[in-house]
């Protein structure tokens, strides 16, 4: 059976970023099916890499496609927020650059049995891993109204939140809701006629918000940033690519808080708050994707990529 397509975001201001030594040590904490991996691999000579995915049908294909790197690449079926932990049970101290492409993979939208698509029908589920225990199903059928509508307003920026969820309590009220196109048809029946004129699909932001919450997507990038920074070498590079304004404002302060994370005040003529810089950007603005990448690409226009250094 031939493996899934999958085109890498950003791959070539990925790898152009990371600045690859060929004796260097790296870590893809975002595998998908290893094509920014298989082009780290591929700038390697006595390097290593470290690809890291908690999709274990991921790391099936991705080794794979890697298998020709041989024991170059390693892999292993764990979080990326738990990318210095893994990193420490390696007994790696240092790495030279890390890659995190926070995007959700295209096999994992196209294959409808997962749940993650509104445009084909499946059971709801949306888990990235397997074996996580909350699925998308309990989050539409258990979750109280207030939290319900939080996630949707917050993490779907839905401004028919409440609308929404209210035919949600309608409908599960009677039954359970239990498919993808059930879900659509209910978010489509609250909202107004003009808002389904719109381009974009009227259930995109609502299946955004459930599967966010379902992974705890949020979460992990604030502990990933709290954390993986420390693991890298002096000089070693962070790129993070995200896909919507929370994750990429949780990277750019994240960022932020390591490079200007002084207190004091500026009239001070000293630092006296114990701050000390581990990070600087490299890029003040986030690398977009050019036209041409959008054009071939269409789920790359949303991509920012955001670079820091080790300082």
């Amino acid at each position: 059976m031939a493996e899934p397509r999958h085109v890498s975001v950003l791959l070539h201001e990925c790898i152009d970023n990371l600045n690859i030594r060929p004796d260097g040590i790296y870590l893809d904490g975002t595998l998908g099916l290893g094509g920014h991996s298989y082009e780290i691999a591929s700038l390697l000579t006595t390097g290593r890499l470290i690809g890291i995915d908690r999709d274990e049908t991921a790391i099936e294909r991705a080794g794979r496609r890697l298998a020709c790197f041989g024991d170059t690449v390693t892999l292993v079926h764990g979080n990326f927020s738990d990318a210095a932990e893994i990193l420490a049970d390696l007994r790696i101290e240092a790495v030279d650059g890390m890659l995190f492409d926070l995007g959700v993979s295209s096999p994992q939208l196209d294959e409808t049995q997962r749940g993650f698509s509104y445009m084909g029908d499946a059971p709801l589920d949306m888990r990235m891993d397997a074996g996580s225990s909350l699925t998308a199903y309990e989050v539409v059928n258990t979750w109280p109204e207030e939290r319900l509508n939080r996630i949707l307003w917050d993490y779907g920026e839905e401004r028919y939140a409440r609308r929404i969820t209210r035919a949600i309590l309608d409908a599960r009220a009677t039954k359970p809701v239990e498919t993808t196109l059930e879900l659509v048809e209910l978010i489509k029946s609250a909202m107004p006629a003009a808002a389904l004129r719109e381009k974009q699909h009227p259930a995109k932001r609502t299946f955004q918000a459930i599967r966010i919450a379902v992974n705890d997507e949020l979460g992990e990038v604030e502990r990933m940033m709290a954390t993986a920074p420390d693991r890298l070498n002096v000089g070693g590079r962070l790129c993070v690519i995200s896909f919507h304004s929370l994750e990429d404002r949780i990277v750019k302060n994240g960022i932020a808080a390591r490079e200007n994370g002084c207190t004091c005040p500026r009239e001070a003529p000293i630092c006296t708050c114990g701050f000390v810089q581990t990070l600087r950007s490299v890029t003040r603005k986030p690398i977009l994707p050019t036209a041409e990448e959008i054009e071939t690409n269409p789920r790359s226009r949303s991509a920012k990529l955001r670079v820091a250094e080790r300082v």
